[in-house]
């Protein structure tokens, strides 16, 4: 499934390429994540990360366009073992994980400044939290699916962007009782290459 996605995004960006000489754009972006993983077996606030990669915007019309983006991003947060329903703190622990992500962004914009941004994004796990369960075991899925929706000030070669993305598949590994869930609010600036 992933080698799919992966071989549709490069074609599309590909053929969006041929076609849009004039509205093809590249850039590099960096920025703060607001993250949390959703499930009874986490804590419910957000936790600070970051997220740095590349851009391109791929103009069809003067209003309409994409934006693939390929990203390293971060989700932190603490796993708490529930004991009879209250916290333990003796079985906490920190979580980190590490994804590669690739938002697939439907761009929209009304005027020159603005841009509103939503579609789908893929993010590969690269590294296990092996140490969250006994023996060694993976806790996490290895890939993720999620909604994107955002707004991005375009301010000439400096792009500010802000945006919510929504875990939509569970990426608990270990039972089916418990669905743990992305959530990341990302903040940041971007370059026009």
């Amino acid at each position: 499934m992933k080698r799919v996605f992966l071989s549709f995004a490069i074609l599309l960006i590909a053929a969006a390429a041929v076609q849009a000489q004039k509205g093809f754009r590249l850039g590099a972006k960096v920025g703060a994540n607001a993250t949390k993983l959703d499930g009874q077996s986490f804590e419910s606030g957000f936790n600070a990360s970051w997220h740095a990669g590349a851009f391109v915007e791929l103009d069809f019309t003067k209003k309409l366009g994409i934006q693939p983006e390929l990203l390293w991003s971060q989700t932190k947060s603490t796993f708490v073992n529930n004991v009879n329903g209250l916290p333990s703190t003796l079985t906490t622990r920190d979580v980190s994980l590490n994804y590669l992500s690739i938002p697939l962004l439907l761009r929209w914009s009304p005027n020159k400044l603005i841009t509103l941004n939503a579609g789908p994004q893929y993010s590969i796990l690269m590294d296990q939290n092996k140490s969250l369960l006994q023996n060694g075991q993976q806790a996490f899925k290895t890939g993720d699916f999620a909604a994107v929706a955002g707004l991005q000030l375009n301010l000439q070669s400096l792009r500010i962007y802000g945006r919510y993305v929504a875990g939509m598949s569970n990426i608990n590994d270990v039972t089916n009782s418990d669905k743990w869930r992305n959530q990341q609010i990302q903040a940041g600036i971007g370059l026009k290459l």
